[in-house]
């Protein structure tokens, strides 16, 4: 049988987290060193390792936090009837995802794409978004040949694609909106 978690252990995590957060409002989630999480959270280096096994993890933790955070404003929204509506409402949480190269290369390492044993929140988040996105595609006017979940995930793809062109030193000139509205009204609305 499993032991309980220690209230001493959650609170430690706990601070830990708090340290990074702060950490990363102030310099940048690049920034963020093992060493200064810490020093601000007051803690050994061992027991930032007795909690997370890499920085990647706590990245992993940060980062799909502020998705979901992103996640829960968009599932407020009413369903997007065309694709600029869609442009519109994915905008700020593609802006968060492209915020920074590392944070997209912590997102793409951590998307459910590359085979891990461990799904993190990350991955969740990419679940949470096309199950959101396939809710919407099924009440608004875009293709029916598809499924809206196939259609959910090809958005998921069209976006990935926008966001790493947004950091091509070839394709960088064209704003990340400009770049995903085409690759959408193709995908959803073929023939319009």
């Amino acid at each position: 049988m499993k032991q309980p978690v220690q209230k001493r252990t959650l609170e430690t995590r706990a601070r830990l987290v708090a340290a990074a957060k702060g950490l990363v409002t102030a310099q940048g989630y690049a920034a963020l060193r093992v060493e200064d999480v810490v020093a601000k959270a007051g803690v050994a280096k061992g027991t930032f390792f007795a909690h997370f096994p890499d920085k990647d993890a706590l990245m992993d933790l940060l980062i799909g936090a502020e998705i979901d955070r992103h996640l829960d404003a968009i599932a407020d929204l009413p369903a997007p009837r065309d694709v600029d509506e869609f442009v519109t409402v994915l905008m700020p949480l593609l802006r968060f995802m492209t915020c920074e190269r590392y944070v997209f290369d912590v997102i793409l390492r951590h998307s459910g794409a590359a085979l891990a044993e461990e799904i993190g929140p990350i991955a969740t988040t990419f679940v949470r978004q096309a199950e959101v996105v396939a809710a919407w595609l099924d009440q608004g006017p875009f293709r029916r040949d598809v499924s809206p979940d196939l259609l959910a995930e090809g958005m998921q793809a069209f976006a990935t694609q926008a966001m790493a062109l947004h950091f091509c030193a070839l394709h960088n000139a064209v704003p990340l909106d400009q770049r995903l509205r085409p690759y959408l009204s193709a995908w959803l609305q073929p023939g319009i």
